[in-house]
């Protein structure tokens, strides 16, 4: 049911107009966000749009791109902008991937999940070091419909643990849809807020969301090779654990 609704257009602008309200002090107020390269968000086509992005926490990564997409669909550059205006029509052509397990948890994620949530099961095991396998096919096919009419979000590493592996799967669908990829990273939310993204930790915490020009990409190379490109852009690969480790302080330390 929680699935069907989310392709009511008034569901989705009514339950991004909530959670928008919600945390846009938490993310302009509270903590300073700050939007790099919406230049790129501004030329891309309106469907068949692949955001790439690392992952922080739950649900305050994506609860943010959606702010922004809204934000820049109104003009916005750089940031929220001191009055959320942009909420009472936000831009809604936008899904994202989230482990099914997740979504279904509690009633605040199945909430969310009116927002635009795709859901998939999980083909490997969290806790283990294994590198992460394909989707399985129905998810696969839900993915292609929806990049068929809309733009998606996915964390490729499934995990908010940083330069955790990627997964097989999002190489996959980037070979079979040949999506415009567009890279982001996020930083700075594993300090402000808890794993789940709901409770705020830290105050004051700078924010950053940047866009990276679309991925040259050519769709035919193995999925390994895409996976690979894709890690980099998104600056989890071991060349950014070695040279960038430092930069990266979970949530639980700083909460220890």
């Amino acid at each position: 049911m929680w699935e069907r609704l989310v392709n009511y257009s008034l569901v989705r602008k009514f339950v991004h107009l909530v959670v928008g309200l919600f945390y846009w002090p938490r993310l302009s107020i509270i903590n300073k966000l700050r939007i790099e390269g919406a230049e790129h968000v501004r030329k891309l086509p309106k469907q068949n749009v692949l955001f790439v992005s690392n992952h922080q926490t739950y649900f305050a990564d994506v609860i943010t791109f959606f702010a922004i997409f809204s934000a820049i669909k109104w003009g916005r550059k750089k940031s929220l902008g001191p009055i959320p205006y942009y909420l009472l029509n936000p831009f809604t052509r936008i899904q994202y991937i989230a482990a099914a397990e997740t979504m279904h948890s509690n009633w605040i994620a199945r909430f969310f999940l009116l927002a635009g949530g795709i859901t998939v099961k999980r083909t490997w095991n969290e806790k283990s070091k294994e590198v992460r396998k394909g989707l399985d096919p129905s998810d696969t096919r839900k993915i292609t419909r929806a990049l068929e009419k809309s733009w998606i979000v996915t964390f490729p590493q499934g995990t908010t643990a940083p330069f955790a592996p990627g997964r097989k799967g999002t190489a996959i669908i980037i070979r079979y849809s040949k999506p415009v990829v567009v890279p982001v990273v996020i930083s700075g939310f594993s300090r402000a807020f808890n794993k789940t993204g709901l409770k705020l930790l830290k105050r004051g915490t700078k924010l950053t969301v940047t866009f990276k020009a679309p991925l040259e990409l050519t769709y035919n190379e193995p999925a390994d090779v895409i996976l690979e490109k894709v890690m980099d852009a998104i600056e989890q690969s071991k060349h950014y654990m070695t040279e960038g480790k430092h930069q990266w302080v979970s949530s639980e330390a700083i909460n220890s």
